[in-house]
């Protein structure tokens, strides 16, 4: 156990010495790296302020059911209870015309000439059903189940209908959300595969600057893990580095937006919420940075040895 103890630090030791000498070369790897993760840390903060921004929205919109006055409050509640049943349906409030007159009015307050309006006439206002959706992409389903011929009877000719100009929103971040998601993914992925070639090529020439050494060492019966232990630590740093530089750059970028530029928006980034998210889970996104450097680097490295060192698995 002893022996196993010295060796794997003798492998770390190694790995550390030979990055510092092929500093030259590492600085081209780290850098592609660096990019590969900046955009994957990116595009989780945006992800995460995208879906907020999407929930935040989402508790607004709600599909309004216009009831005929001649609707009675018992089947008025009982179509409430049966829509409050669907599987899409997040919650249903029932308001009676006096409550949506009510509402109306709380809501005018300002408008001195509607309120005098309303006190001429009688209540023009229908009762009305607000539904709440879990998804806004069940909304159809939700729709589906109102124009039923028995559930239709009971309602005006224009119910039912959206909320405002929220659904426009919703639907309109929800496509631009889903576009960024996909250039980032392509992104990730085209410059993760341009950091594996160059940690290979980094690998491969540090292997032929060193094959003299490697021969004599498995002349002297080295193990092929200890001969490519030091390359995989090597590599390994490489994506250790570029993690934390990563983190410190969007850090930056952060801190830029929200102090500098006094910006609490960037685009339809939310700059305050990117920043508390990012704060809260700090540890949690250096950590999965390292983790995917660290698998970058070892992957490509260990693709390297085996090419080239021609090993045989012992």
């Amino acid at each position: 156990m002893k022996r196993r103890y010295i060796t794997f630090l003798r492998i770390i030791h190694t790995g550390m010495v030979n990055f510092i000498r092929n500093a030259t070369l590492a600085i081209a790897a780290m850098a592609v790296m660096m990019v590969t993760l900046t955009i994957i840390l990116f595009s989780i903060v945006a992800n995460a302020t995208f879906g907020n921004t999407i929930k935040q929205f989402t508790g607004k919109i709600n599909v309004s059911v216009y009831l005929q006055d001649s609707v009675s409050p018992a089947q008025s509640k009982q179509l409430t209870s049966e829509i409050s049943k669907l599987p899409s349906v997040r919650s249903a409030q029932y308001l009676s015309k006096e409550q949506v007159l009510k509402q109306y009015v709380a809501q005018n307050a300002n408008n001195l000439a509607l309120q005098q309006a309303i006190n001429e006439t009688s209540n023009p206002l229908p009762a009305t059903i607000h539904i709440y959706p879990r998804d806004l992409n069940q909304i159809k389903e939700i729709e589906s189940f109102l124009l039923k011929p028995a559930n239709k009877a009971l309602q005006t000719s224009d119910s039912p209908s959206y909320s405002g100009s929220l659904k426009q929103a919703i639907d309109n971040i929800t496509h631009i959300t889903n576009i960024l998601r996909e250039i980032g993914a392509v992104a990730v992925a085209v410059f993760a595969a341009v950091s594996v070639l160059i940690i290979f090529n980094t690998i491969q020439m540090a292997i032929f600057n060193r094959r003299d050494e490697i021969q004599i060492m498995r002349l002297l019966g080295a193990s092929t893990n200890y001969i490519r232990g030091p390359f995989v630590v090597e590599s390994a740093i490489y994506g250790i580095l570029s993690a934390i530089i990563s983190v410190l750059i969007i850090n930056s970028a952060f801190v830029v937006s929200s102090s500098t530029l006094q910006a609490t928006t960037l685009g339809l980034l939310d700059i305050g919420y990117a920043t508390t998210y990012f704060d809260s889970h700090f540890w949690l996104l250096l950590t999965l940075q390292m983790l995917i450097g660290i698998v970058i680097g070892a992957v490509s490295s260990i693709i390297a040895t085996r090419r080239y060192l021609k090993f045989r698995t012992k």
